[in-house]
Formats: structure tokens, sequence, C-alpha cells
């Protein structure tokens, strides 16, 4: 018995057989893959992004082989090829930009924030989400470039576009000018790193913690769980504090005014006892200085040091709690106080009771009679 198939059959007999060649393939590679990255949780992590498209490319890329090889004068095998070709474009696209992603998630994972000094980390994890972003934007721009250019008609109206429409593409680059700039802040700021993730910020009057870069926006998790949300291009063209930029390490101060006869010595202890029973403390700057003088009091000022700023802010509230109970408790009469002196070089005995026991000068009803010698006589 002679069998004879259409060459359409044939090609596609071959196609399914490549296509499952290529899964078997797929299948035996991704299980020694999983075997061999298990105990890497990056490697891991770039395996199982690229476990998908690899799963959909393999087989397209089979069938791609198949369809170069069938003959030419096949009815719709340019249009087949054609559409084959952008579908493999967009997988292997896919593909590229899961694995992009992948490798940015493992190098996060090998870079933990959770360490007491994690500014290396906080640093490696900035430039790998932004330059992530970057990547995985590009390659989806270039994908997609290139499914177009295989379409003759879409790529001769494109050239023709780019050539006959010059203010057209002026305009629609000045338009895509803040775009631009923060594409160009967000390569700035991911190597020169003015900013990175978790640091400690000040920004327009607000205290708050990088909490995500992305590549047009930073946001800024205020400290009353608030978002703060800032371009890009505002953190190259303005300033702003930085309280993590070289370490997490800083200075709390807290003021208090007291009586001039207020003993120093005493507060200087207790500070000291305090810092060293307190966790919040890292053990290097613990003090009191007298900062200021006025009419009425003196201004003393204690500098604390912590391990971070919300570490220093927890010890400033404990500082001003536990010095306000020693002064009320041990020194209350060297409270600040309002003093006032009045001249009267001679006052009289009931002036001088009543100051001794109201501390203030006697009412009018209160003055002494007035001595006989100056009554007027008696009339005739």
């Amino acid at each position: 018995m002679n069998l004879q198939l259409s060459p359409w059959t044939l090609t596609l007999l071959s196609a399914a057989v490549a296509m499952a060649l290529a899964w078997l393939i797929y299948f035996s590679g991704a299980a020694i893959v999983k075997r061999g990255t298990a105990h890497s949780k990056p490697a891991s992590a770039v395996a199982q992004a690229a476990r998908k498209p690899s799963s959909i490319m393999l087989p397209l890329l089979a069938l791609q082989f198949v369809l170069r090889g069938a003959p030419d004068d096949l009815a719709h095998i340019a249009l087949v090829r054609q559409a084959t070709t952008i579908v493999l474009i967009a997988s292997l696209t896919w593909l590229l930009m899961r694995m992009a992603r992948g490798l940015g998630q493992a190098i996060v994972m090998a870079h933990q924030t959770d360490a007491s000094d994690n500014l290396m980390a906080r640093r490696i994890q900035t430039q790998t989400q932004v330059v992530t972003r970057l990547a995985v934007t590009s390659i989806g721009l270039i994908g997609f470039s290139l499914a177009l250019m295989t379409i003759p008609d879409v790529r001769q109206i494109g050239m023709s576009l780019l050539a006959s429409a010059g203010v057209i593409g002026i305009a629609a680059g000045l338009a895509a000018r803040p775009v631009l700039g923060n594409l160009m802040a967000g390569l700035q700021i991911a190597f020169s790193q003015p900013i990175r993730l978790d640091d400690v910020v000040i920004v327009e009057g607000e205290w708050g913690r990088i909490e995500e870069i992305n590549s047009t926006y930073v946001v800024v998790k205020i400290w009353d769980e608030r978002r703060l949300i800032v371009p890009l291009q505002w953190w190259i063209e303005h300033p702003f504090q930085n309280w993590t930029r070289n370490s997490a390490n800083i200075l709390g101060t807290v003021f208090m005014w007291v009586d001039y006869r207020m003993p120093l010595q005493p507060l200087r202890d207790a500070l000291q006892a305090l810092c060293e029973q307190s966790p919040l403390w890292d053990g290097r700057v613990c003090l009191i200085q007298v900062t200021d003088f006025s009419e009425k009091a003196m201004q003393l000022r204690c500098l604390i040091s912590s391990a971070d700023s919300g570490k220093a802010w927890d010890l400033r509230c404990l500082v001003r709690e536990e010095l306000m109970k020693v002064m009320q408790r041990d020194y209350a009469d060297y409270l600040p106080r309002a003093r006032a002196e009045i001249d009267n070089p001679r006052p009289s005995a009931a002036h001088a009771d009543a100051e001794d026991t109201l501390g203030r000068p006697p009412s009018s009803q209160q003055r002494s009679p007035t001595p006989e010698h100056e009554q007027a006589p008696p009339a005739t």
C-alpha cells in the first residue's frame, strides 16, 4: 500500500515531532536545572523565572526550523512563517524580561537588609531595582521593534513617518522631556546614589523612609503611615536631608530650662545612668552642656547618640521623661521661676508683716493707723 501525503501534511507531522522533541528536551533540562539550583535561592529564582517562557520558546524554535525547511511554494507558507517569527520574538522577549527580573530578585535575595549594618546591601538593592526596571523596559522596546520589522508594510510605514515627520518628532521629543529627565535622573540615582532604599530622609518638611524607587518616582513612607510621591528628577534638582547617607548613627538633643541655682552634676549622673541602662543608647555620646542664658533661667542641652533615628527619637523622649522626674522629685525648688524685687528702703512694720505672711505689699485697707501727733485737732 503506497501512501502519498501532501506537503502540508508532511510539514505538520514534522512540526509535531520537532515540537514534541523540544518539549522533551525542555522537561529534561528543567529537571536538571531544578536539581542543580535547589541549594541556591538566587539561582533557583532565576531558573523559576525562566521556566514558563522557556516552555513556549523551545517548541516555537523547533517549529520555526521546520517551517524554514518546508517548500517555498506551499500555500500561505510565508504568512505562517511570519506569524511564527513574531510569536517566537515575543516569547524570546518574555524570556529575557523574566530572566532580568529573576536576576534582580536573586541579587536582592543575596543582599538582605535585616543586618544591623546594611549600608552596602541597601546600596546594591537600589542599583539592582533601578537597573532591572531599565533593562526590562529596554528589552520590551527592542522586542516590539524587532516584531514590527518582520512586517514589511509596517516597516515601510514607520520609515516613511520617521523621514517625513521631523516636526512631529521634535514635538514628541519636547513632550517626552519630563519622561527622559526622569529616566536620566533614575540612572544618576542608581549609580551616584544620593538616596537608597530604606534611607531616612527629610523631604518637604516630612520625616520618612525611602520605601520604593520606581522608574519615574520615589515613594517615601512618612512616620505616620502616609506616602509621599516624589518624582525622580526632584531629587537631582532640590536639596534634602539624608540621615543615613554614610551610616545610620545619629545624635539626638534634649533641651531643658532650669534655675541658675540648679547643680549640674546630679543631672549628668542621672543622664549617664539612664543611658547605660537603656538599650536605645549606642555607647558613644552622653553629656549635658549649658547652651544659653536668659533673664529667668539657663538652658541645658542633653546630647545623646543612638544607632538609628528611630531609636534616637525614643531615647530623647525617655530622657525628657526621666530627667523631669528627677527634677520634680529631688530639685523641685530649682525649676525655672519668675523673680521680682521691690525697691522700698523703709517699709513699715505692718508692711513687713504683710510681705512675710503674704509675699506681697499690703492693700490700702491694711495700712497702719495715723499717729496721734498727726491727727487733726478737735473742733472748738
